[in-house]
């Protein structure tokens, strides 16, 4: 409606309401002295194009202050001397409780912001012990006072967000001690998982893939040609795709044994939990020949009342509960002996980051899988990247090494029409997991293996001709432009104008990618039944079990690994490009044949939707420095 108004009167409208939001400001800023302004805590989507009225000051709201540490260069510089093999501080990490004496923000200073919020009327319901943050709670009118900022809903994106209409500001006294405000701006909302079934239904909804379903690569071949520009295969046909991948499949195609993670543990880090994820990964593992799990084995770290919450488009609690399973039987799969403890954020996705610095304040585990993440940091104020930069610095310093996902839209060009990293992944102190396309033949090798990008093809089934219709996805990667180039990736001679991303890579494609088993809602009922899945999310999981082997071999943590990894590039198999594609059938509906079925070819190697990138020998922007290869354990685990 309101795009169809006289533009001069939408423009006098919004600049009444802007000079309202200004004198309220102003008036709540003076009600507390002299103000300091926090840079960086208006995004850059708050605009007054973007502007589409008010926000309801009667909004509750939950958000967190975020403080920073008493000495922010020494603790990057530690957390770089720990994680540096060729530092004499090598592998000399902090516990916790040393972290947070020399780190952590001082209690009284603490305090004194607490007794600031709790003087505006806000609750304060939680503290971590390294003070890294105070978590609030109340309305949007009591936040606009202590804030000193008016906000206002703005479309971005085809959604409508609140953000504040300028930075934030505080008291001055707290210049020092407060470094930025989490929560009250929603970009939380940006965040996405990193798993591909290529179905319209979640796991959860029911979903099975339709055969023909090869064992191994190039089992069964389709009567389809290969694509043009797409024939770099020895095959006469385009083969159709695997029924999924097991573990030992794929610790085969890598050369990975001898070792199953006895004695380490891996956190993984997602929002909800499945209900049913015990009983998931034991009938999946039984399955594959694995050992079953127990409760002291699998362990879960959620919130009260985290179970079962209804589905709904926001938040998709039931997506979430199929990146789970996927999460966990990808680890237990690569590291069947380690212990795994899963960390769920309740329903507000803004709370993916205290959940992280809970693991690590807590240092609940060695290693750190994380499969989701924002498409561009240019969508998040820098206010919000910080703390969690902090977070992962503190990570470093403790010994914890942090995987993240690089991401499943390519260079994200074909989202936001440049390209750019996503986030985390593009952090320095993350190692970031890009994804390939894998060929596993009858022999559990590596058959073929290049970089995940792909494009569609619709096929005919009776005049075998298939028409392309477009770019789909592909492993994320890039240069970031937040970031700037780390040293380890200076070390290792790349000459980038920031941070590249990925640093290393694993089996991503959902064309070749892992099966999986879930309990899932089908028309004829609830019953556990296995389909293959891929995406980065199930890249990220995989290289963090099979680092929890190289932890297991060495008798000792990695910790942040990104500058052994650099250090070793004979770990790893240099991923070229392979210009080749599979075949695929589909069920209409996702379940069986009753609605018919669908055929396609599905590219290898296709960066035609995601043009600044490329898979070619040395370091990529698709698989980092590769997969690993049958020297990972024997270098990486020293």
């Amino acid at each position: 409606m309101r795009a169809r108004q006289p533009f001069p009167a939408f423009i006098s409208r919004l600049f009444c309401w802007t000079c309202a939001l200004a004198v309220t400001c102003a008036s709540a800023a003076s009600s507390f002295g002299e103000r300091t302004t926090l840079p960086g805590s208006t995004p850059s989507w708050a605009t007054t194009r973007n502007l589409s009225g008010p926000a309801d000051p009667a909004t509750a709201v939950g958000f967190r202050v975020y403080l920073g540490w008493t000495d922010p260069n020494g603790a990057a510089a530690l957390a770089k001397s720990v994680s540096d093999p060729h530092s004499s501080s090598y592998g000399h990490y902090l516990t916790p409780n040393q972290f947070r004496s020399r780190f952590a923000p001082a209690a009284s200073d603490t305090a004194k912001v607490q007794n600031w919020l709790k003087s505006l009327g806000l609750d304060i319901t939680y503290t971590p012990q390294n003070n890294h943050y105070i978590s609030v709670e109340g309305t949007l009118a009591q936040a606009q006072a202590a804030f000193g900022a008016q906000f206002g809903i703005y479309s971005v994106q085809g959604r409508s967000l609140r953000a504040p209409a300028g930075d934030l500001s505080i008291p001055s006294s707290f210049a020092g001690i407060v470094k930025a405000v989490v929560g009250l701006d929603q970009s939380y909302q940006f965040v996405q998982t990193y798993h591909k079934l290529d179905s319209n239904a979640p796991p959860s909804a029911g979903f099975r893939n339709a055969p023909p379903l090869s064992a191994y690569w190039a089992q069964f071949l389709s009567p389809y040609a290969f694509p043009s520009g797409f024939t770099n295969s020895p095959l006469a046909s385009v083969p159709w795709t695997v029924k999924g991948y097991t573990p030992d499949q794929i610790k085969g195609a890598y050369g990975i044994s001898g070792y199953d993670g006895a004695g380490q543990t891996v956190a993984i880090i997602d929002a909800y939990a499945s209900p049913t994820i015990l009983q998931d990964v034991n009938h999946w593992s039984v399955n594959r020949g694995l050992p079953t799990m127990n409760p002291s084995q699998l362990v879960q770290v959620v919130p009260p009342g985290i179970y079962k919450r209804p589905e709904n488009s926001q938040q998709d609690p039931q997506g979430w509960y199929g990146e789970e399973t996927l999460d966990v039987e990808a680890v237990h799969g690569m590291a069947p002996a380690a212990k795994i403890v899963y960390v769920g954020a309740p329903n507000n996705r803004q709370d993916l980051d205290a959940a992280l610095n809970h693991v690590v304040d807590q240092r609940l585990a060695q290693i750190v899988t994380n499969s989701y993440g924002f498409g561009t940091t240019e969508l998040l104020p820098p206010g919000y990247v910080k703390p969690m930069e902090d977070t992962l610095i503190q990570a470093a310093i403790e010994g914890i090494g942090v995987y993240f996902s690089s991401g499943d839209n390519g260079d994200e060009s074909s989202t936001f029409g440049f390209p750019t990293t996503d986030w985390p992944a593009s952090s320095p102190w993350v190692t970031a997991v890009g994804g390939t396309s894998i060929g596993i033949d009858a022999s559990n090798r590596r058959a073929v293996e290049t970089g995940w990008g792909t494009s569609n093809y619709n096929c005919d089934s009776t005049t075998h001709v298939c028409s392309r219709t477009g770019w789909l996805y592909g492993a994320g990667g890039g240069t970031s432009v937040v970031f700037a180039e780390p040293w380890y990736q200076q070390m290792a001679g790349l000459t980038l104008s920031g941070r590249g991303v990925p640093d290393v890579a694993a089996l991503a494609d959902p064309q070749t990618g892992l099966l999986v088993g879930q309990t899932q809602a089908f028309p004829d009922g609830n019953y556990y039944d296995e389909y293959r899945i891929g995406g980065t999310s199930l890249a990220s999981p995989l290289f963090a079990g099979i680092m929890a082997l190289a932890d297991q071999k060495a008798g000792r943590p990695h910790g942040f690994a990104n500058p052994l990894i650099y250090d070793n590039p004979a770990a790893f198999y240099d991923v070229l490009s392979v210009k080749t594609a599979v075949a695929r059938r589909n069920y209409n509906n996702s379940v069986d044949m009753s609605a018919g079925t669908a055929d396609r070819l599905r590219t290898f190697d296709d960066y035609s939707g995601s043009p600044s990138q490329h898979t070619n020998q040395g370091w990529d922007n698709v698989t980092g420095l590769g997969t690993p290869n049958a020297s990972f354990l024997s270098l990486i685990g020293q």
